[in-house]
């Protein structure tokens, strides 16, 4: 096939070069055969075979018959050109050589043959070069007019541009594109690719309509979280299928090709960047140590697993009271990481013993306390066991981590620890404290991490929306204006990880997530992603605020302020000052009240007792 192209290449040259000869000469002379000179047209059919071979050598040699010609661009032109003006003068040498031999003819062509051969020569080849592609591009067109989706791209970029070019070029992306978007002024009417620029950002639920538009790619690679989830809000509701250009960086590093668009995902219409920390730079306190990690087979937990084990820890301790989620995780890093020292063992942090057991038999040196109980409805129902798990469950462990002379205990809270009005915020509040008491009393660096929900996690909100869209609906908020911070789970990994590479002992850490989220929002858009269109396919149903459950959570007290670390979007809470004999003492008596007293008025009051800013809401009467 390539050589039957190349032998139709080389026949089309062959038909340009005695064109170009021949229509140059006849221009010379304004068209008018009677008007040439014998000697002339003599010479020139003399000379003709030696331009056709030479000129087919300089192609040759220009490698005009190795491009690919369904995508040529500004290169082969540069080469036509040049080859052309070659050929040109190697025509003048051609017609003295020959003259030279000749004793008797003082002929030469006329001086401006040359010029206009050459110009003719150039045209002819760029003609037959890039006609083959004009006439795909036409044809291409037609076809997908007819059977392809309307298009409109955002972005008349670089990106854009490469974007539009390759869909026009390719025979397997039936695409019709119509319009594009761009929020330059100075780029408004212009053409991209022979595409109309026609308006801004504000303009695509107009142009939608105008030109039934079926997909919106959003193609700026450059634009960073926030814009971007802007844009995609406002493509969104216009109904239409929603697609992302990757970035140009993963285009060049070869992570992604141009035509490979993705569909818009949840964490892009979070309105920030993602939180980048170079792990590889801070994991060396990890490096070579033994590390466990409680609750580590949950979404924070295996994330964290995953994690130390691509750092090249000692040995990696998972322990989790949840076989089930514990059993996935080993099989997950033994595949993965086969040479990695892993030991997973079932075990409850309630248990005393256990965790002492544990602690002796594998010294670890660094601790990640994820284990806890975070539902918060399901918290509000049982108090008593909130408070035994997380509160004493992480009182059992600290003790076990500070006999056992650990170097660092990381402990994951929550931003609903911030005035809590829930029992599972309130504990986690405690937690905090405890963390920070024994800080001062004990060897080992005691810090926390706090953080807002978690996409994608077990017990998210994402999950859940997903299976009643599924079901056909209704997706239930509780309601209309209720917000929440989000996080993706490899940044609130990188997060506690980085925490415990500043840690000091005794801080709270707390990452700077951007704008809180709208839960409706979120909601609308999923079922958007879904392919559906709230309220009208996918209903939204409002259920009410859950018990010890509030519009917006915090990240901080007032009283707390922040510090600034090396990360800028890592921050730390100063720590609040307590009675900590009083504290400990508080906690004697709220241990005892869980095991003795069945009423869960009675924990909420003694928690409300050790945590001022607990507030509780929607508390169901009776529990």
């Amino acid at each position: 096939m390539k050589t039957l192209r190349r032998i139709f290449l080389v026949l089309l040259d062959i038909c340009s070069v005695v064109a170009a000869a021949v229509l140059g000469l006849l221009l010379r002379f304004d068209l008018n055969i009677d008007s040439i000179q014998k000697p002339y047209d003599e010479h020139l059919w003399k000379t003709l075979p030696f331009i056709v071979v030479v000129t087919l050598v300089i192609y040759w040699l220009f490698k005009l018959y190795d491009s690919i010609w369904n995508y040529v661009s500004v290169s082969e032109l540069e080469r036509i050109v040049i080859a052309g003006f070659i050929v040109s003068l190697l025509n003048v040498g051609i017609s003295y050589a020959m003259n030279m031999t000749e004793s008797t003819s003082s002929w030469y062509m006329p001086r401006s043959f040359y010029f206009i051969f050459s110009f003719l020569l150039i045209i002819f080849t760029c003609i037959t070069r890039f006609g083959y592609r004009a006439i795909r591009m036409m044809a291409r067109r037609r076809r997908d007019k007819k059977i392809g989706a309307n298009v409109m791209v955002v972005g008349a970029g670089e990106a854009g541009n490469m974007l539009i070019k390759e869909i026009m070029a390719s025979d397997y992306l039936h695409k019709n594109i119509c319009c594009v978007i761009d929020d330059s002024n100075q780029k408004v009417g212009s053409l991209l690719q022979g595409v109309k620029i026609v308006g801004n950002r504000d303009s695509i639920p107009a142009m939608v309509e105008k030109y039934e538009i079926k997909e919106i790619i959003v193609a700026i690679p450059s634009a960073d979280k926030k814009e971007l989830s802007a844009i995609v809000n406002i493509c969104q509701k216009t109904g239409c299928s929603v697609k992302i250009l990757p970035g140009i960086y993963e285009i060049v590093n070869e992570e992604a090709k141009l035509g490979q668009l993705r569909d818009v995902q949840v964490e892009d219409l979070l309105g920030r960047d993602p939180i980048v920390v170079d792990l590889d730079s801070i994991m060396g306190y990890v490096t070579g140590r033994v590390v466990m990690v409680t609750g580590g087979g949950g979404s924070i937990g295996s994330e964290l697993c995953r994690q130390l084990a691509d750092h090249g820890v000692k040995q990696l301790i998972i322990v989790d009271i949840y076989e089930n989620n514990a059993y996935a995780i080993q099989q997950e890093l033994i595949m993965k990481h086969p040479d990695l020292d892993l030991k997973v063992l079932i075990a409850s942090v309630r248990n005393t013993n256990r965790l002492k057991s544990i602690f002796e038999a594998y010294k670890p040196e660094i601790v990640y306390h994820a284990a806890a109980h975070k539902h918060v409805p399901l918290m509000e129902v049982s108090p008593n066991e909130a408070v035994k798990n997380n509160v004493f469950g992480t009182l059992k462990t600290v003790k076990a981590a500070d006999a056992a002379g650990v170097e660092k205990f990381v402990l994951i809270s929550t931003d609903k620890a911030v005035n809590p009005t829930n029992i599972m915020g309130a504990t986690k509040r405690i937690c905090e404290m405890i963390v920070q008491t024994y800080n001062k009393k004990s060897k080992t660096d005691f810090v926390a991490v706090r953080f807002g929900n978690v996409l994608g996690s077990n017990g998210s909100v994402i999950p859940l929306f997903k299976k009643q869209i599924e079901a056909g609906g209704p997706v239930t908020v509780t309601h209309p204006d209720i917000i929440r911070y989000f996080m993706t789970i490899p940044e609130a990994v990188s997060l506690v990880l980085q925490a415990g590479a500043f840690a000091k002992g005794g801080e709270i850490f707390v990452l700077d997530m951007g704008e809180p989220v709208k839960i409706l929002d979120l909601a609308e858009n999923l079922i958007r992603l879904s392919g559906f269109v709230p309220y009208q396919d996918i209903n939204i149903k409002f259920t009410g605020l859950r018990p010890g459950e509030k519009l917006y959570e915090e990240l901080l007290m007032d009283e707390e302020g922040l510090q600034d670390t090396e990360n800028k979007l890592i921050h730390i809470g100063k720590p609040i000052k307590l009675d900590e004999e009083k504290f400990l003492a508080d906690l004697d008596n709220l241990y005892m009240a869980c095991l003795d007293e069945p009423n869960p008025a009675t924990v909420r009051k003694l928690v409300g007792a050790i945590v001022p800013t607990y507030k509780p809401k929607n508390v169901i009467e009776g529990q």
